[in-house]
């Protein structure tokens, strides 16, 4: 039997365990109340406005069934709005305020610092190898996932990337 710090399952819990530490400590540090998933989901409705919750679940490869309760956070703390879609009726497109925006603005620097926290035992040379090696593994595997990445679409109906 292998040690766990042979595992890489055991590894990628420990570092996401780490992650959400960090990204926790540096984003209260100034003052924002986000989760890690709060974040990527502001951050995707920043550059896809006009988006529907199923699109966003995939652009941050997040279930589905439970993206709800992350825009119902969003929008409780004023930062995303649901219009109703002019293309579908049923659908509900997401927008970010105002105060969504400079919520982004403000966080920023503190999600770029823990970025940089958790790579700061590699040189440059390595994170960038390291970064590459975890899209590698993860490109490789992504349809075993309950929630895929799925790119967004572009003007042609078409995924982009």
């Amino acid at each position: 039997m292998r040690d766990n710090d042979q595992m890489p399952g055991h590894l990628a819990r420990r570092f996401q365990q780490i992650a959400v530490a960090v990204f926790h400590a540096e984003v209260e540090a100034v003052g924002c109340d986000l989760t890690p998933v709060q974040y990527s989901a502001l951050l995707a409705i920043h550059r896809h406005p006009g988006i529907d919750q199923i699109t966003l679940a995939g652009l941050i490869a997040y279930d589905r069934t439970t993206i709800t309760g992350v825009v119902d956070r969003l929008a409780r703390k004023g930062l995303v709005t649901r219009e109703v879609s002019g293309a579908d009726r049923r659908a509900r497109v997401l927008r970010m305020t105002p105060d969504g925006g400079r919520e982004l603005c403000r966080v920023q620097p503190a999600v770029e610092a823990a970025q940089e926290v958790l790579l700061s035992g590699l040189s440059p040379a390595e994170a960038e190898s390291f970064l590459e090696l975890l899209r590698k593994a993860i490109g490789a595997v992504d349809g075993r996932s309950r929630a895929k990445l799925r790119p967004a679409i572009g003007a042609t109906g078409e995924r982009s990337g």
